[in-house]
């Protein structure tokens, strides 16, 4: 149980770090698919010094994991340069829907009625919160980030499915595929200092040590807790860009984040999210 605590907290943290994502992509002045590469080499990196013990099984769910954490994160850079980093981060967190679904197939996970009530409140209150937001976002951006949302609940589950290997490799698989289909997109990039300082705390914070604690956590949580913790990421993130970029949150934004906040906090302050819990 203590083991759990220690992951759930290494969630939020995690969820701080990808918080970071709207705004540092928003300044970062290159081709989205450079960005992805970028920060993902750079993140790969991170990722196998951290682990670089670890053996790498080149399992089935790793590299099914592997092609879906490289469709998640290619499709958020690219959703977020082509409509607003609001729409970008909630349509990609219609993700636990899709993980409840996944997980009960695929994991045996099943969830309570409190968790479906909490997964209805979450997704509502993240409407509320970019309601006045969501009309001005680019189609085309957003059915892409609805594509990285369906792609980060498959590698949620894949993740899980290796609860009991190494899932690091997962990611580290996933970061150098990204950079591999990058290279096509790295003519006329500029490296001037803010786009250097920028593509590094993107691959060093908000993606390398980010997936660090994530490959942790995810070992302990179960699937559907995971990505609720992990929900607080969009509150976080338009604050970000109200503090660096000016853009202020409006008032059924503010809303919105009180409820999914308040449901979060609420839900796991009250007990356990899933009847399968895992044995550590």
């Amino acid at each position: 149980m203590i083991e759990q605590k220690k992951a759930m907290i290494c969630l939020f943290l995690t969820a701080l770090l990808w918080s970071a994502g709207g705004v540092l992509i928003k300044l970062v002045d290159w081709h989205p698919m450079a960005i992805s590469g970028g920060r993902s080499l750079i993140a790969a990196i991170v990722i196998w010094i951290a682990f670089r013990k670890e053996s790498l099984s080149f399992s089935r769910p790793q590299w099914i994991g592997a092609i879906a954490y490289c469709s998640c994160v290619s499709c958020f850079v690219v959703a977020t340069k082509m409509t607003t980093a609001a729409n970008a981060i909630l349509l990609q967190y219609t993700a636990p829907v899709f993980v409840a679904l996944l997980g009960t197939w695929f994991l045996n996970e099943k969830a309570t009625r409190r968790d479906w009530l909490t997964i209805f409140i979450v997704l509502g209150g993240m409407v509320f919160f970019f309601i006045d937001k969501v009309g001005a976002g680019n189609m085309l951006g957003n059915l892409i980030a609805v594509l990285s949302g369906v792609s980060f609940a498959l590698f949620i589950v894949c993740m899980r499915m290796q609860k009991d290997a190494s899932p690091y490799g997962t990611v580290l698989i996933g970061n150098v595929l990204t950079f591999g289909i990058s290279l096509f997109f790295w003519s006329n990039t500029s490296f001037d200092h803010r786009n250097l300082l920028g593509i590094l705390s993107l691959g060093l914070f908000q993606l390398g040590m980010a997936y660090v604690l994530y490959s942790y956590g995810i070992r302990h949580v179960p699937a559907l807790k995971a990505t609720l913790i992990t929900s607080v990421e969009p509150i976080l993130n338009p604050v970000w860009v109200f503090l660096l970029i000016g853009e202020q949150p409006g008032f059924y934004s503010m809303i919105g984040g009180l409820i999914v906040l308040g449901a979060i906090l609420l839900r796991y302050w009250t007990g356990d999210s899933v009847t399968n819990q895992v044995k550590t």
